[in-house]
């Protein structure tokens, strides 16, 4: 932490001389700011929200076929480790679904007990236009049912001809490969459209074997099954495999009427989990999306319909230890999403936004017998579990002068859960029996009444300087995977595990919703054309009641000494407890050349810190990132784009006790990336982790990605998972518009 505050302290000095520019017209409350990485740009809605547009996101999109990839660099934000296309993104020390996440406005819903098909797995990086993240107060009308933020990922609007082009047609194509595991891919795209008709297919897939770290890190654990051993440098369960996406949209429009039909497939036929007890063999969600928007003068109506349909499966690859028999996992669900929204304008300082919301989640997760223990009968997880919401917004935006900008929201939701009786694998043992009967007496129907509520205002004394503050009531109600799953079987429990921690984890019907109380104040400061140079700093401080925690299991079949294991995997079940997260960003940037020889340099400079705390028992709380800075230098002369930056990481040693959550050293990474750019082709390359720098993934979880994987004490405790050694990128992208 020292060597990261005097680095900042070192940089902010020289970069932010005052500058006396002209200060330009004051932005308007519907904006929102746009970052590159650490680059600040027009400030909006609040202080506290960044977006990525397509210029900034076409460095990191090009090489990658992970879609939460391309937040890296946002303030705030930091990424959980999970499968090579499925990172897992936190903002100020929450991630999964304590955030709320849509992809092209759908809320789309996880069906896995690892959640190993997050919703921005879904999402295809190389149609991804716009990511906006409200990492502040969050308003009622894009939050709800979350207590951490927003993300908002948004593809390109459908194009449409012209009145002096009645016609035309266009295409995109792209290719990456990068080094480290052998991961490449490719997405395609075409368009035909006429003035009032738009059609678009876009396809793209990516594959990667193993990784291999930096150096050896002697996980000592067994290698392949009837195979060769895996060497000490590679990441076991880290390759993937035929992630296929693939969509088809139509889009008509006539005046201030615009209507959208689009149906998407996302396959994939391999993904691997090291920070997992089991792998995904097999992931197809399908995806019908109806959206309409009509313009009413100033005014505008907004209604979406959405149906999910998944089926997931999950078993042990091929780096794991299965007996012979294997584990098969399989998930089927539906979900109904359904939206209506107006945002109303009576006045030229006043805006009004209501809104509507239902969702529908039906969930079956169940475990096929393989005989032994494990039969004869199938093994039912969650039987017919059920997820209903109800949600209803108001919000109002007004300027009340010149320098007065405010927002005041209010949301209720209401949720709905509830699932059918189980069964064991052989209700005749008590290994099963027991848990099952006393679940399926329990009273599983939960009804949540939720409200939210934000209130944010901003002060602009000066055209260059903005100030803004707030307070937000969020809530959210445990998910299916929280509340059902009831066996305290370890083997189990183990497969139940949202985090990666390598413990298992027992459900509890009567958990109570989460309730967050949050306070945030931004200050941002840049010159008069935003050209010179920027600062933003951003502070808050969250009080959650009943978050959803975790205790050591000491009933049923969980063994008297995993009350206090200090060493080894454990298993939990979730609980209500009090918590709270504090912490601050910083990002900055300064001009530091321009010349027409030489072209533009300019340095960024991000600083995130946070801090969370179990207040019911004084643990730390879990996978939470240490203090990280992040320096570059960014050279930029006609098409080509160079930058290099250097990541900084503290050491994490403020831990969860309870998961016996594992160290991890600091360490500093350097990165070289370029790209030039000219008519119509895109030529992207980097070297990510220079000095092949050997280090340990903060967020990465526990490495559990090979042996034996199905008891607490088959893998050895202690080992992260960790990061990737050197590695060369490259990718081309072309664009073919007649």
């Amino acid at each position: 932490m020292t060597n990261v505050a005097t680095l900042a302290a070192s940089l902010l000095v020289p970069l932010f001389a005052a500058a006396g520019d002209e200060p330009p017209p004051m932005p308007q409350m519907g904006e929102v700011i746009e970052v590159t990485g650490t680059r600040l740009r027009p400030s909006g809605a609040n202080l506290g929200a960044s977006r990525a547009d397509e210029a900034d996101l076409a460095k990191r999109k090009a090489t990658t076929g992970d879609a939460a990839d391309l937040l890296r660099g946002v303030p705030g934000v930091s990424l959980n480790g999970a499968g090579g296309i499925s990172s897992l993104p936190a903002i100020h020390g929450l991630s999964d679904d304590r955030l709320r996440i849509q992809v092209d406005g759908a809320d789309l819903m996880p069906a896995c007990p690892n959640h190993m098909n997050s919703p921005l797995s879904y999402a295809d990086p190389s149609r991804i236009e716009t990511i906006t993240v409200f990492s502040g107060i969050t308003p009622v009308s894009v939050g709800g049912d979350s207590i951490g933020g927003s993300i908002q990922v948004k593809s390109a609007p459908p194009e449409f001809a012209t009145a002096s082009k009645p016609f035309f047609a266009s295409g995109t194509f792209g290719s990456f490969y990068r080094s480290n595991g052998n991961a490449l891919g490719y997405n395609l795209g075409a368009t035909a459209a006429g003035e009032w008709v738009s059609l678009t297919f876009r396809q793209s897939d990516s594959r990667a074997e193993n990784y291999r770290a930096a150096a050896d890190f002697k996980p000592v654990a067994p290698g392949r099954e009837g195979g060769d051993p895996i060497p000490g440098d590679v990441v076991a369960s880290s390759a993937y495999r035929d992630s296929l996406k693939r969509s088809l949209a139509l889009a008509l429009r006539s005046g201030g009427h615009l209507l959208q039909l689009e149906a998407s497939q996302q396959k994939v036929g391999f993904e691997g989990f090291p920070n997992q007890r089991m792998d995904m063999t097999w992931n197809d969600n399908r995806l019908l999306t109806a959206r309409y928007t009509m313009a009413l003068g100033r005014s505008q109506l907004a209604a979406r319909l959405d149906y999910q349909d998944t089926r997931h499966e999950m078993d042990m690859g091929p780096d794991r230890f299965s007996f012979g028999t294997g584990m098969p996992m399989d998930t089927e669900a539906k979900t109904w999403d359904a939206i209506l929204e107006a945002s109303l304008r009576p006045g030229d300082k006043h805006l009004l936004r209501l809104g509507v919301e239902y969702q529908h989640h039906t969930l079956y997760d169940f475990w096929p017998a393989v005989g032994g223990t494990m039969g004869p009968n199938t093994f039912w997880n969650v039987d017919f579990g059920q997820r209903r919401r109800i949600d209803a917004f108001a919000e109002w935006e007004a300027r009340w002068t010149q320098a007065w900008l405010g927002l005041v929201g209010v949301r209720s939701d209401t949720v709905m859960t509830d699932a059918g009786p189980v069964q064991g694998y052989n209700d005749g043992l008590a290994a099963w029996g027991l848990d099952a009967a006393a679940f399926n007496a329990s009273q599983r129907r939960r009804v949540d009444a939720n409200w939210d509520v934000a209130v944010l205002a901003r002060y602009t004394p000066q055209p260059t300087q903005s100030y803004e503050g707030g307070y937000a009531r969020n809530t959210r109600s445990p998910n299916l995977y929280q509340r059902y799953p009831w066996s305290t079987n370890a083997m189990a429990a183990l497969m139940n595990n949202l985090v990666g921690d390598g413990n298992g984890y027992i459900g509890r019907v009567d958990l109570r919703p989460e309730v967050a109380h949050t306070v945030s104040v931004t200050g941002d400061w840049h010159d008069a054309e935003r050209a010179s140079w920027e600062l933003k700093a951003t502070a808050y401080y969250t009080h959650v009641e009943d978050f959803i925690d975790a205790r050591r299991c000491d009933f049923g079949q969980c063994s008297p000494g995993n009350a206090t294991a200090t060493k080894s995997f454990v298993l939990l079940q979730y609980t209500n407890q009090r918590a709270r997260l504090y912490g601050a960003d910083l990002s900055a940037r300064r001009v530091l050349s321009e010349r027409d020889v030489w072209g533009r340099l300019t340095a960024n400079l991000g600083l995130d810190y946070v801090r969370g705390q179990n207040l019911s028992t004084g643990d730390g709380l879990y996978n939470i990132m240490p203090p990280k800075a992040t320096v570059a230098l960014v050279h930029e002369l006609d098409g080509l784009t160079n930058t290099a930056e250097l990541l900084l990481v503290a050491r994490k040693d403020h831990l969860s006790r309870v998961r016996n959550e594992i160290p991890t050293d600091g360490y500093g990474v350097v990165n070289l990336r370029s790209s030039y750019g000219w008519k119509f082709v895109r030529v992207d390359v980097a070297v990510e982790n220079l000095l092949d720098r050997a280090y340990a993934n903060p967020l990465g979880g526990a490495y559990v990605g090979q042996g034996p994987s199905m008891s607490t004490s088959s893998i050895p405790w202690g080992v992260v998972v960790p990061g990737p050694a050197r590695s060369f990128h490259v990718a081309l992208t072309l664009h073919l518009d007649p």
